[in-house]
């Protein structure tokens, strides 16, 4: 299976400099996320590594040599935008998209079959893309992704327009293609999602590389630092917190509240206000912060240096 290394790349339309000599490398059996907000240079990054374009400077190495028309063919790519065609039938165009990646028309359409039907769709192949919802869509755009088998698989969001259920089951695709030793690289904004899913993950702001590296390693260098707490009753204590400048509020519902420490505040400190508040508290836990957090953190010192 492929080892990927990007390696010092820049990308510049005009006067933007979407990417900024960034670099990093992904392996086989592993997930590495690609996260940063919109517009960090995350779709330009990918771009050049599916010879969409390609790099001002810099390189991007696969299997030890540089990637172009051949290494597409390994590839798999599911973009944010989709690129199916709505008034073809899904299985003409499953099985063109097949065909296109090397697939003899017979393995392309009972390839299409066996993903449909794992997807909830045995009996989409005959109706038309338009016809379809958006996540039903977006299923079909990632069977057609995997067909061919592609030893890189890279996903731009492939969570948009999926309810939990049907993100849950294509979750469970995505583990089953890392086992199978895939390199996959997930790209997405939602911090969330980058956390539960991968193993590495390379932070992009402004076109920067920020921060990269396992993601275990990374959250241990950030330490524990947050306090996560379920509680009923009110939740002034929060905002006396806040104002002491004792915490940094990131999470604030009805009867739950995520704070980071600030200033040296100990644990308890928090604890002893929230108990002067609060009816009660079902959970009180120090916890290392979570990814979205560390972004921020990451970003805005980033931002502060340039």
């Amino acid at each position: 299976m492929p080892h990927l290394r990007v390696e010092e790349v820049t990308k510049r339309y005009d006067k933007v400099l979407a990417v900024d000599r960034v670099s990093f490398e992904a392996t086989s059996g592993r997930i590495l996320g690609i996260l940063g907000p919109n517009g960090a240079g995350k779709t330009t990054a990918i771009r050049m590594i599916t010879y969409i374009t390609v790099p001002d400077s810099g390189q991007i190495v696969l299997d030890g040599k540089r990637v172009g028309p051949w290494s597409q063919m390994r590839m798999g790519y599911l973009p944010e935008e989709r690129g199916l065609y709505p008034k073809m039938k899904v299985g003409e165009q499953l099985t063109y998209f097949g065909e296109l990646k090397g697939l003899s028309r017979k393995d392309a359409i009972k390839t299409s079959k066996h993903w449909l039907e794992r997807f909830g769709g045995k009996d989409w192949f005959n109706r038309r893309t338009q016809e379809l919802s958006k996540g039903m869509q977006q299923k079909v755009q990632f069977v057609a992704t995997i067909l061919h088998q592609p030893d890189l698989l890279i996903l731009d969001e492939p969570f948009g327009g999926l309810d939990p259920i049907n993100a849950d089951l294509l979750r469970d695709v995505i583990m089953e293609l890392k086992s199978d030793g895939r390199t996959i690289l997930f790209a997405s904004h939602r911090m969330e999602q980058v956390e539960q899913l991968c193993d590495d993950i390379c932070m992009i702001s402004g076109g920067r590389k920020v921060l990269d590296g396992p993601l275990r390693d990374i959250k241990r260098q950030f330490g524990k630092d947050t306090v996560q707490l379920d509680f009923e009753g009110s939740n002034a204590f929060l905002d006396n917190l806040e104002r002491d400048g004792l915490v940094k509020v990131t999470v604030r519902s009805g009867a739950h509240a995520e704070v980071r420490l600030l200033n040296g505040t100990a644990p308890r400190v928090v604890l002893e206000r929230a108990l002067g508040s609060v009816d009660e508290i079902s959970r009180f836990e120090l916890v290392e912060p979570p990814l979205r957090e560390i972004f921020v953190q990451v970003a805005g010192m980033q931002e502060v240096v340039a």
